[in-house]
């Protein structure tokens, strides 16, 4: 469909530029004129209908990160607060955004919203960008009429989850530097290093130890079989990847992260953390306890609690409350347990789910402390193991060799 340019004065007099989509130069005008907008000047764009653009490149190599979706959410609700129609929120909001793809998402929104869907239908048609909670958060907020309010909520909850996603991501940078480090000294060290050494004591007809056996013994696969290791290791790649992206494969890789030592509890406390946070807003902005299980399941990030939550859905159905079924599950502690119990008996149950969050929000700062002074010994054992090899490798048949020549 092509796009065409325009220029038009507002219910307030001012004058605004944009673009739309439409089928001829008098359908973009009848659509502006819809909006409360009087054209005053539209063209068709040079290049509209081209299939492959620069910017259509731009748009898809451009990704929608989390601070941009939080900045979005906040303008959005500033300008609800302040009564601006929703048309020409979304039409502000499209001009003042940096991000290609956004700026695309709510250019076709408009479109939506003045066709006559809701603003959470036009939302969840973008499911990449807007996510399961998001689209029902603003639902709620609709048919709530407490939008604005629910938006709060949302952006706490989304600059929450940043904030535990850097820590984590910003905690694994520094050992995933020094281990590609390690494997690319490993690779020289084995490939250009050792063989040469290896050739003079050959030539001095030494007998070479245990240790620098085994480096020839890698070399030699190495220089022999790299095409097969390059292969095997990609394809193995590929694989995973794809198993990855299947429901058993997601499930397999959630339950053995939540196994592992040390990480395995900090991704449950910040798994529990994440529940106790999310469900606390959905039940204080009026969403029912059913659906509220669905968009846990679908926003927990963890394939295995998912999984458990689904068998937790099963039984809320049966009218079982909240903490019975909870205490089915293996994932979720006896804290939160007894704290949504308190919460149900009370009629208090948002105020227990939020000192839960609260509680394991501390806890999952304290298991990243944790888990940082556990990283350094474990990266200088692992060093201390290949230099040590490497050093046996090389110096013990030197040090024959020293004997020999005395």
């Amino acid at each position: 469909m092509p796009r065409f340019s325009y220029e038009a004065i507002r219910e307030d007099g001012k004058i605004t530029t944009g673009s739309i989509e439409a089928d001829s130069i008098e359908s973009a005008g009848n659509s502006l004129s819809s909006q409360g907008l009087m054209p005053t000047n539209v063209k068709e764009e040079a290049g509209g209908q081209a299939g492959v653009t620069w910017s259509s490149i731009q748009e898809q190599l451009t990704p929608i990160k989390a601070p941009d979706l939080i900045l979005f959410t906040k303008q959005f609700r500033t300008m609800i607060r302040a009564g601006v129609s929703m048309m020409q929120i979304l039409e502000v909001l499209e001009q003042q955004t940096e991000n290609l793809k956004l700026k695309t998402i709510l250019r076709k929104m408009q479109k939506d919203v003045n066709e006559g869907l809701s603003l959470h239908e036009a939302f969840k048609k973008h499911p990449k960008t807007f996510s399961l909670l998001y689209c029902s958060m603003v639902e709620a907020g609709e048919a709530s009429g407490a939008l604005p309010e629910i938006l709060d909520r949302l952006t706490y909850i989304m600059d929450h989850e940043h904030k535990v996603k850097s820590d984590i991501k910003s905690a694994m940078q520094y050992p995933m530097v020094v281990v590609s480090f390690l494997a690319i000294a490993f690779i020289v060290l084995l490939t250009f290093v050792i063989p040469k050494f290896v050739s003079i004591f050959s030539n001095a007809g030494l007998k070479l130890p245990l240790p620098t056996k085994i480096c020839m013994a890698l070399y030699q696969f190495i220089a022999n079989y790299w095409f097969i290791i390059i292969g095997g290791v990609f394809i193995l790649i590929m694989a995973l990847v794809f198993f990855l992206r299947t429901k058993q494969g997601q499930f397999l890789r959630d339950t053995l992260l939540l196994n592992l030592p040390i990480l395995g509890p900090l991704l449950l406390k910040a798994a529990i953390s994440r529940f106790a946070s999310i469900f606390a807003i959905l039940h204080s902005s009026g969403v029912d306890i059913l659906k509220s299980m669905d968009i846990l399941s679908g926003t927990i990030g963890n394939a295995a609690i998912s999984h458990e939550l689904e068998g937790i859905k099963n039984h809320l159905e049966e009218g079982r409350g909240i903490a019975g079924p909870l205490k089915l599950s293996k994932y979720f502690t006896p804290m939160l347990i007894n704290m949504i119990a308190i919460g149900e008996e009370t009629g208090n149950l948002h105020d227990m789910l939020q000192e839960v969050a609260g509680h394991y929000d501390t806890e999952v700062e304290y298991s990243m402390n944790k888990l940082s002074e556990a990283i350094g010994p474990m990266l200088t054992v692992g060093l201390a193991a290949v230099i040590g090899f490497f050093a046996l490798a090389i110096f013990l048949p030197m040090w024959d060799l020293t004997t020999m020549v005395k």
